[in-house]
């Protein structure tokens, strides 16, 4: 059956064009992993797809992401028909692009999956809530939330371009063209909010 379903998988993510996606063996490899997670032993019915509790333990096992709100941000990034299941397409479209993608399409992929309210926009309140949960608690702090709100400010200095038509109201809030502008300048700002592209070894 995975065969067999691995030559019916069509990819139909708009964002798997680039020629570097996965492809043929790796898409079965792939279909083969998500058969064998769906198949696990569980006390729940079964289902055709994975469930957020089986994304993230995937999630954890194959990348090491421990970072609850982002796992479970990166679940409905994955999760495009918004079903609360990951199904074989969409597990290896997001694979796709978690593994092969192009800076474009991870820029797309970390900018949604940091958009907590789905906006459009990455707003103060958003980066506060993904530091403060990917930052390491130092009982020595008094009051932490204050060196978060300074990374906050930091962060929108640096990413936020203030002359762009858009954010002339100076509100606090990154548009995808301030994130992709800011990345495509530092690479490194792709991940500004926490891990959630795999750590490729």
């Amino acid at each position: 059956v995975p065969a067999v379903r691995s030559h019916q998988l069509r990819l139909r993510h708009p964002l798997v064009v680039s020629p570097r996606a996965v492809q043929g063996a790796e898409v079965e490899c792939l279909v083969k992993l998500f058969d064998s997670l769906v198949a696990k032993p569980s006390s729940r019915p079964a289902a055709a797809g994975l469930d957020r509790n089986m994304f993230r333990e995937a999630l954890h096992g194959a990348f090491d992401m421990t970072d609850d709100m982002l796992m479970d941000r990166v679940f409905r990034t994955f999760d495009r028909d918004n079903d609360s299941c990951v199904s074989v397409v969409e597990w290896v479209e997001g694979l796709s692009i978690l593994l092969r993608g192009t800076l474009e399409e991870r820029i797309k992929y970390c900018f949604e999956v940091y958009d907590l309210n789905g906006d459009g926009y990455i707003s103060r309140e958003e980066m506060f809530q993904m530091l403060k949960n990917s930052l390491l608690k130092q009982p020595s702090e008094e009051e932490p939330d204050e060196g978060i709100k300074d990374l906050v400010d930091i962060a929108l200095k640096k990413m936020a371009m203030p002359f762009l038509l858009q954010d002339y109201d100076h509100d606090g809030k990154l548009s995808f063209m301030d994130f992709e502008k800011a990345v495509r300048d530092e690479n490194l700002l792709l991940e500004a909010f926490g891990p959630c592209l795999p750590d490729i070894k």
